[in-house]
């Protein structure tokens, strides 16, 4: 009975060391952290955070440049003197938001063991293309707001679509919940800026 007990007592602690070494591991995971305990107890399988598809990465890869790109719309009209307060605060809201989110995605890609850029690039609705941009850094005024707007609804709307087909294809759960986020925000968004070009 003694020499059982003791094989047993051996069995367990082997398999709590593997059990320690194990959530060592996936605690490592960067930008994850939040997610690994979510995971069915006990489960063997890959943790949830890890658990994601083509669609998700796909994502991530494309969402992150979209962001930037905002975030790029957003300072140059910060920069600028004379634009209605309304559009600054809008611009600013829309840094607020998608910065954390580029990082949040760039901490998914990582920590999926994949590319942060795209070999051969996304192509993605929405982005402006460098003249774009080089007109709205040299309007000034309420020009200058009226092209940050029409640009930036025009920006959302590729971000909600992009998002939407996230929401529908995607994998994982924190990727599709961001998404849902995404596509609902923008599209609030979408009708202020609707809202705010017709009556400047």
């Amino acid at each position: 009975m003694n020499r059982i007990l003791t094989i047993s007592a051996a069995a367990l602690a082997t398999a709590i060391a593997l059990a320690g070494c194990s959530a060592s591991s996936d605690s490592s995971m960067p930008g994850m952290n939040h997610s690994t305990g979510q995971s069915m107890p006990g489960s063997s399988a890959a943790p949830e955070a890890a658990d994601h598809n083509g669609s998700d990465t796909m994502f991530a890869q494309a969402m992150i440049p979209h962001h930037a790109q905002a975030v790029e719309m957003s300072d140059i009209i910060l920069k600028k003197q004379g634009i209605d307060a309304r559009v600054t605060a809008l611009a600013t809201q829309i840094k607020a938001a998608q910065a954390p989110e580029i990082e949040k995605m760039t901490g998914w890609l990582t920590a999926w063991n994949e590319a942060t850029q795209a070999p051969g690039g996304h192509s993605m609705t929405g982005m402006m293309s460098g003249e774009d941009l080089s007109k709205l850094d040299a309007a000034e005024g309420t020009e200058a707001a009226k092209l940050f707007l029409s640009q930036m609804i025009a920006h959302h709307e590729g971000a909600v679509e992009m998002a939407n087909a996230e929401v529908r294809s995607g994998k994982n759960a924190e990727a599709i919940q961001l998404g849902k986020d995404i596509a609902a925000s923008q599209t609030d968004e979408i009708q202020k800026m609707k809202d705010l070009l017709a009556g400047l």
